[in-house]
């Protein structure tokens, strides 16, 4: 297998458990959230006035203190309602691995620039502006993109064109040659490639 096809798979696999993970911590932070909001209503209502207003008000005697208590409950008063549960939820903690792993991610994505960068900086003025023409033309939904359509875009003769393809995709430039009808071949860049990064990214990259 081509080691940058390798590779595009390889980031793609993170990228789907950096999301998995996301998700995970984003679960994890809305149950804190509501916790929180949940905490705050509590304290904000034992912090209201009552209805009952405490002036001018008679005096009256001190009610008797329950002093019975609940001796399998070492001191509970046995008037006391105790059948509120008292088990609270398990949380899952954040396993900060998952913040590690996301570093390894992002030090892939990383290694996978710096590969694209060397490979396109090999690249010559004329086979860059050729790869550049064909990136262009399927952005533009160009159905079928030919040698003959290459060198009709850039004036050049499809022999020509063929020569700067066949150069491409010796330098690793993930070109895609398909035949159609077992004569005409339909030139088309590596989907991989273009799911990581844009035509404009590859010219920064390049100018580095």
């Amino acid at each position: 297998m081509d080691p940058l096809k390798e590779a595009f798979n390889k980031i793609k696999e993170d990228i789907v458990l950096l999301n998995q993970n996301i998700s995970f911590i984003k679960s994890e932070l809305s149950i804190q959230a509501q916790k929180i909001d949940f905490l705050l209503k509590e304290y904000s209502n034992s912090d209201k006035p009552t209805d009952k207003p405490t002036q001018n008000t008679p005096l009256e005697p001190l009610k008797a203190q329950n002093n019975e208590f609940s001796t399998g409950n070492r001191g509970v008063p046995t008037d006391r309602q105790t059948n509120q549960q008292t088990d609270k939820p398990t949380q899952k903690p954040i396993d900060f691995h998952d913040f590690s792993r996301a570093g390894e991610i992002l030090n892939s994505l990383d290694s996978i620039k710096k590969e694209i960068r060397l490979k396109f900086k090999r690249l010559t003025t004329q086979e860059m502006v050729v790869f550049s023409k064909l990136y262009t033309l399927e952005d533009e939904n160009i159905p079928e993109i030919t040698y003959r359509t290459l060198s009709l875009n850039l004036d050049l003769s499809e022999s020509s064109i063929r020569d700067y393809i066949n150069k491409l995709i010796k330098k690793g430039i993930p070109i895609q040659k398909i035949k159609l009808n077992n004569k005409t071949i339909l030139l088309k860049i590596s989907p991989d490639l273009r799911n990581i990064v844009t035509l404009s990214k590859i010219i920064q990259l390049r100018e580095l």
